[in-house]
């Protein structure tokens, strides 16, 4: 029962954290310090990964009918439309899924560390305020999603390939990426939820099948855990999609910048102490 607790907890964090631009990670990695799942670390590994497809689900609910190119009550133009969206949001999908394939278990090995994770919540931190008051002074070049050319949804997908270094944020690496190309940061902001879909998914899927294939199983009320977690993400996740959404048109992205400087200090006042 306890895990089961924990589990919500965990779950909690992630919907939070995945969307807002300040790492679901380095949130899931000092709150496992505290709230540690009295299981298996190779369970644990895979259950902070897999819960982020509840926080998935969110978007694809919220954005069903703008995301669904067989809507009924969508015209022929508008069916088009969202097929041109798709393939943005494939191809830029495509630098990650084939670096990320490639390196996974290698930086799962050597980069998940109090110390990296520290330091790229730092760095991302000042890089939000210095480029939020640099992009102060510009008008940016597609402020509607429509607008955003596909050469311009790969380059957002080249910053993506950031956020395989834990402690990033891969919503935030894209929405800084989108905004420093030249989107407004309402446009960055909502490809980088529907860049998150084919991509935690895909993050999602590999660490699963990863974990059945070393043979791995749910034992007990692992299975349970597993479902808890995700479906506590998805509905915290809803929440926290439609706050960013209606934060980002009255706010920039500064407040994340110092929050994350501030996480950055405690991960390392914390390690350092109880390392």
């Amino acid at each position: 029962m306890l895990n089961i607790v924990k589990a919500i907890l965990l779950g909690i964090i992630e919907g939070i954290t995945e969307f807002l631009p300040i790492s679901s990670t380095g949130h899931l990695y000092l709150a496992n310090e505290f709230i540690k799942l009295d299981e298996t670390k190779a369970f644990i590994t895979m259950f902070m990964v897999v819960i982020q497809l509840g926080a998935i689900l969110a978007v694809v609910v919220l954005y069903f009918h703008r995301l669904n190119p067989f809507s009924p009550k969508k015209s022929h133009t508008e069916k088009h439309d969202t097929w041109i969206l798709w393939f943005k949001v494939i191809l830029a999908v495509i630098p990650s899924m084939i670096v990320g394939l490639i390196a996974n278990d290698w930086m799962d090995a050597h980069l998940n560390t109090w110390q990296v994770i520290s330091a790229t919540l730092i760095i991302y931190g000042v890089l939000f305020i210095v480029i939020e008051r640099w992009n102060a002074h510009r008008t940016p070049k597609e402020t509607d999603l429509a607008q955003l050319k596909p050469a311009t949804g790969f380059e957002i997908g080249l910053f993506q390939l950031l956020s395989l270094v834990p402690g990033t944020s891969r919503s935030g690496a894209t929405i800084l990426g989108g905004i420093t190309i030249g989107t407004s940061r309402y446009v960055a902001t909502e490809f980088s939820f529907f860049l998150a879909i084919p991509t935690m998914v895909g993050a999602s899927g590999l660490k699963l099948v990863k974990y059945l294939i070393k043979g791995n199983t749910f034992s007990g009320d692992q299975l349970l855990i597993l479902i808890v977690g995700t479906a506590v993400s998805f509905i915290v996740a809803y929440f926290a999609i439609r706050f960013l959404l209606n934060y980002i048109k009255r706010n920039d992205f500064q407040g994340f910048g110092w929050y994350r400087i501030v996480l950055g200090l405690l991960v390392i006042a914390w390690f350092s102490f109880h390392g």
